[in-house]
């Protein structure tokens, strides 16, 4: 289902098609009245009323004479018509008491306002919170329309929209603007502004901003391509190229785009909550800008929360605090992953059998990143940040770890350095040592017996330290050196013994199901602590259940990370600023990006 622009904002008579001449004047402002918000809807019910609006609702019940006064009143309340009431409800009388009651709790429930009236007063009265200051602003507001093509069509619906509103605007012809994109800025020397573009039947409105930003904005939206390749979409936007009816999409399309935009700067301009902000999408990261994506075939339009690489604005330079939930990981890696406005591919399970092992893959060009974990979620998230690993990767810059707040992406950094440290740390320990974990049961059996794997693994402890390293290697033959199938560094014997054998399931079950995997993530217990955060673990689940596991985990990390430290001597490190735009990308979005070395045991 698409989310379109927010109803309610620009008047319901905004043409699709059709020609503006000259500039159109601001309303004059009007004395304000009491009225009711024009876009309040009233369902009578046996003995109240059920009222409901953009701003607010209410039920009032308890008499059979509520939808009778509501019937005498209804008409001067919606008109503001002083005279009206004060006829039908003389000042002293019962119905007049009685209708000082509703009104009191019509204004409790923002249903009713002061406002003025007008041509525009309709729109800014079901809109504004405070109805007179929006309606002066707007009447003093002028509009700067620049465009490379200040005939196309774009531009004509950008001012056909602002006309309408009621809202000054003027043309600008701007050369460096490519003919497909539109930039709505304040005159005067306003810093208010909004770019708008369309190619191929794709377009995009820009989150209000100063020129400078948007202008940023709109050059990364045109030049952007699907995350998930280099070589499909529509050709990036170009300077000077001469706009095509059959780019540019039909009318509606058009005039949606145009409509959003000129919406978007009168809502900044009038002090009225951006479109993007209304509706309650579970899908917008909160704090952050978004940008309306919209499509031709078939005409929809949704907010992506995005941010593009020029950081100017202070609004766009804010970094959001890490995420406090798994759920909140999880909405922040599907904005980064948005397949219209996204920076990686998004990890996902696809066509991916689910059991024995819960498995969510990354489509890089390089080669499949799959990660397989206790639950799919997790699973989800750990591909998510290999992936972004790897884009990372180069030759000078040193190894990225990835996480959804430091502690992840720190636990994620020792796990692998301590693998590289101590490659065979040790005699390794009795199988009693972590037969007896139920995860490590769990998961051995599904690696040697769900899916057949010839497998052996080995325990050792690292240095005396509560820490262990766990192997898994092909092949049943003690005396062969297998090739190691999955690797874990864990506080336990048995929590390191669930893990490599849950990584070798993970590879094995990818193996078989034809996936072409360029990297495999290490399943870990990094990620233990965002799955705690927001669990309620009943008091039967022990380590045996999922969730009582990672809890478990949760509790030990800090302690791991200590011991890990010490044993590895890794020292970590963020980036200057000087670090790649998906670097400032990520952490903008709460993620955590820490380059380390070690200093040798």
């Amino acid at each position: 289902m698409t989310t379109p622009p927010a109803p309610g904002i620009l008047p319901a008579n905004a043409r699709a098609g059709g020609d503006t001449t000259g500039e159109a004047a601001g309303d004059t402002a009007e004395p304000a009245v009491l009225r009711l918000r024009p876009d309040v809807a009233v369902t009578p019910l046996r003995a109240g009323l059920h009222l409901r609006g953009r701003r607010g609702s209410v039920t009032l019940e308890g008499s059979t004479a509520l939808p009778a006064l509501w019937r005498l009143l209804e008409e001067p309340l919606r008109t503001g018509d002083a005279a009206e009431l004060d006829r039908r409800a003389a000042p002293g009388t019962p119905v007049r008491k009685a209708l000082d009651t509703l009104v009191e709790r019509l204004r409790t429930h923002d249903l009713v306002v002061s406002a003025p009236t007008g041509r525009a007063a309709d729109w800014v009265v079901a809109s504004a919170g405070r109805p007179a200051d929006t309606a002066a602003a707007l009447a003093a507001a002028r509009v700067e329309v620049a465009s490379g093509a200040p005939g196309g069509p774009l531009a004509k619906a950008v001012s056909r929209a602002l006309s309408d509103a009621g809202v000054a605007w003027s043309h600008a012809a701007d050369p460096a603007l490519p003919d497909d994109v539109v930039l709505l800025r304040e005159a005067g020397g306003g810093r208010r502004a909004v770019a708008v573009g369309v190619r191929g039947g794709r377009g995009y409105v820009t989150a209000p901003g100063s020129p400078e930003q948007v202008s940023s904005d709109a050059a990364a939206l045109t030049a952007h391509r699907p995350p998930d390749s280099a070589e499909t979409g529509p050709a990036p936007l170009t300077a000077h190229q001469p706009p095509d009816p059959a780019e540019t999409g039909p009318a509606a399309f058009v005039a949606l785009l145009g409509g959003s935009a000129a919406q978007r700067l009168l809502c900044a301009v009038g002090g009225l909550p951006d479109p993007a902000s209304e509706g309650d999408d579970p899908r917008l990261v909160p704090g952050l800008p978004a940008v309306l994506v919209a499509d031709a075939r078939p005409l929809r339009a949704e907010y992506r929360s995005w941010l593009g690489p020029g950081l100017i604005d202070a609004d766009r330079r804010a970094r959001l605090e890490p995420a406090r939930s798994l759920a909140e990981v999880l909405a922040r890696v599907s904005a980064l992953t948005d397949e219209r406005v996204g920076v990686l591919p998004g990890p996902a399970p696809g066509a991916l059998r689910q059991s024995p092992v819960p498995l969510a893959s990354c489509e890089l060009p390089e080669g499949a990143v799959p990660a397989g974990a206790a639950r799919l979620d997790l699973a989800r998230v750990e591909a998510f940040c290999r992936a972004a690993e790897l884009r990372l990767a180069g030759p000078g810059v040193g190894r990225a770890s990835v996480g959804a707040d430091p502690a992840h992406a720190l636990g994620r950094a020792l796990r692998e350095a301590a693998v590289e440290a101590f490659p065979a740390a040790g005699a390794a320990l009795p199988e009693e040592h972590w037969r007896e974990h139920p995860q490590a049961r769990h998961w051995w059996t599904a690696l040697t017996g769900r899916l057949g794997t010839p497998a052996r693994l080995e325990v050792r402890r690292l240095a005396d330290e509560e820490a262990y390293l766990a192997v898994v290697r092909g092949g049943t033959d003690p005396a062969a050196h297998g090739p190691v199938l999955g690797d874990a560094v864990e506080a336990t014997p048995g929590d390191a013994a669930a893990f490599a054998a849950l990584s070798a399931a993970a590879a094995a079950d990818s193996a078989a199901q034809g996936l072409d995997v360029g990297h495999l993530c290490r399943a870990s217990g990094a990620v233990a602590a965002l799955a705690a955060a927001d669990a309620r673990t009943a008091p039967w689940e022990d380590r045996g259940w999922t969730n009582g596991w990672l809890a478990d985990l949760a509790l030990r990390e800090a302690a791991l990370q200590t011991v890990l430290r010490r044993l590895t001597g890794l020292r970590v490190r963020e980036s200057g600023d000087a670090a790649p735009p998906l670097v400032a990308r990520l952490r903008a979005f709460g993620f955590s990006v820490l380059y380390g070395r070690g200093e040798g045991r």
